[in-house]
């Protein structure tokens, strides 16, 4: 599970993942979901060297006993998810990796994405786009010259999320060869490498906290769940 990100669009003073959800640190949901489930057998946690003492501490406090390590994160998402993979355990077969911004998993979508990774090797959860999704140049672009290049078919449009699961060759391998590129999801390097994912569906819920917009949904999506 990768907790190592400062969340600088959510302009909270503490780092994103812990932010408080609820009664609870954002990271503390999708962990207590990961460490209850039977196919879990050890969590890696990525985290900062400012939040290391905390992380593990709340782990501790919400019996949260799988985390087999705690190791730091680097500098780019994926260079943090290279670093857990460096010291998962040489009997897994599978490799889940999920981020801890996104609070609302359950049993059902981390149970599917691994059953869904043990068929094929590899599997993400997403949901279909909603919205008209139009092409630019680039998100960058100042607004005078920002055109739109096409409107893509949204019917073969989907969100991707985590947790995404891989037969641990494919995943080690792929970080091994693309693990260089720039990519903002770990399924981007093992496509890369020609191996076909799997999309399975997850939930509109199981939102990414990003911006302070998202933390208010968030709160919303806590009081349905009590």
């Amino acid at each position: 599970m990768v907790a190592a990100g400062k969340g600088l669009r959510l302009r909270s003073k503490v780092s994103k993942p812990l932010v408080p959800l609820g009664h609870k640190p954002l990271f503390i949901y999708c962990l207590e979901a990961l460490n209850k489930h039977p196919q879990v057998c050890d969590i890696v946690l990525v985290t900062s060297v400012e939040n290391k003492s905390f992380i593990i501490e709340q782990a501790a406090k919400y019996d949260i006993d799988k985390v087999m390590r705690v190791v730091l994160g680097g500098v780019r998402r994926q260079d943090s998810v290279e670093r857990g993979l460096a010291v998962v355990s040489r009997q897994s077969d599978m490799i889940l990796i999920h981020d801890a911004c996104r609070p609302f998993i359950n049993a059902k979508m981390i149970t599917s994405v691994i059953l869904a990774a043990r068929k094929s090797g590899a599997a993400i959860l997403g949901v279909p786009v909603k919205e008209t999704i139009k092409q630019v140049a680039s998100r960058q672009s100042p607004v005078a010259s920002r055109i739109v290049k096409k409107t893509l078919d949204r019917n073969q449009l989907w969100v991707a999320q985590t947790p995404q699961c891989f037969r641990k060759d494919l995943i080690l391998g792929a970080y091994k060869k693309f693990g260089k590129l720039s990519v903002t999801d770990d399924a981007a390097l093992v496509e890369r490498s020609g191996c076909r994912v799997s999309l399975i569906n997850g939930s509109y819920d199981n939102i990414k906290i990003t911006t302070p917009q998202d933390l208010v949904i968030a709160e919303e999506l806590i009081r349905k769940w009590k």
